[in-house]
């Protein structure tokens, strides 16, 4: 019996099977600035590689273009949880949508020059600001650097700090006007915990509320207990939570039903599940997901930042808990 070698599946049947070009194939898979190609046509030629199983040879179109079609995200040292790993997902399928590969990358020692140089990729991800030099030595490697608007501090009212503005609001529209602050017990997630608190004072500050009371609240139910009696004892009636976690640890620790109102952030399973129900502050990850996808192809491209528009992507889940 012979054995015979399956035949690569070329770009010429791609081409064949969606009735186009074998340039238009290029564009579209490779997706090519500047080609007025057809919603239709675009479509055929996905399905048609999709069905044939086509996968561009990586090896090919870096010698072909000098890089490789992956995308380097590189994560700071974060827990991940619900949310993140949500991100993630989306993230990655938005990119391979458009042809490129999704590479995540933890939180590291190690310079990010090392990681992006033995790559190669066609963009660098980043969740903090990079340096004037690390832009440029990238640029200079025809490598696209993007920060993620998620957790940058150079805006008035950037995604984090609206998530603590929108928690404010929602409990002093309940009639709350002193309000504590739970703050997390993980030194890893500052970068989304101050511009949350920032946000959540800048709104009573607005509603002529005294500054929130912060208190940092472990995930044990005895410390987070001692938290609430502090708390109640200063008159606070309505918290704040860093996250829908930090939010549960404060509901365990409520002594009795009519403890402080709290309101999380993340919209996590658990939610749903407390009794009472946690409020909550979701964001569409989903949504956050397109953005940064179209930013990174936007960079590849050398075209402008796209503009997330927040007041789309945060809302507020109103539930029995505040």
């Amino acid at each position: 019996m012979n054995d015979v070698t399956p035949r690569r599946v070329t770009s010429a049947d791609v081409a064949r099977l969606a009735g186009v070009s074998r340039a238009t194939v290029s564009y579209v898979l490779n997706n090519t600035p500047h080609q007025t190609i057809s919603a239709g046509t675009r479509a055929r030629v996905l399905d048609a590689a999709a069905g044939l199983g086509y996968a561009p040879s990586a090896a090919a179109r870096t010698l072909r273009t000098g890089r490789s079609d992956v995308v380097l995200c590189l994560l700071p040292d974060w827990p991940i949880g619900h949310e993140v790993g949500a991100l993630l997902a989306n993230l990655s399928a938005e990119l391979d949508r458009a042809g490129l590969t999704f590479l995540a990358h933890p939180g590291t020692r190690r310079p990010a020059g090392h990681l992006w140089r033995s790559i190669n990729p066609a963009a660098v991800l980043s969740f903090r600001r990079f340096s004037a030099e690390e832009t440029e030595s990238m640029l200079g490697a025809g490598v696209a650097p993007v920060v993620a608007p998620l957790s940058r501090p150079d805006t008035p009212e950037g995604p984090q700090q609206r998530i603590g503005n929108l928690q404010a609001a929602h409990l002093a529209a309940a009639g709350h006007t002193r309000i504590g602050y739970a703050y997390p017990d993980d030194d890893r997630v500052r970068a989304f915990a101050d511009p949350r608190l920032e946000g959540v004072r800048a709104r009573c500050a607005e509603l002529g509320l005294a500054p929130p009371l912060v208190r940092t609240v472990p995930l044990e139910p005895e410390p987070a207990a001692g938290v609430v009696r502090e708390w109640r004892a200063s008159g606070v009636t309505a918290v704040c939570a860093y996250n829908d976690e930090v939010a549960l640890a404060v509901l365990a620790g409520r002594e009795t039903p009519d403890g402080p109102a709290v309101i999380g952030v993340d919209d996590i399973p658990a939610a749903r599940l407390a009794t009472p129900a946690l409020t909550t502050v979701t964001t569409d990850q989903a949504a956050v997901a397109v953005h940064l996808a179209t930013a990174v192809l936007a960079a590849v491209h050398g075209e402008p930042e796209p503009v997330l528009d927040l007041a789309c992507a945060i809302r507020v889940v109103a539930r029995a808990s505040a």
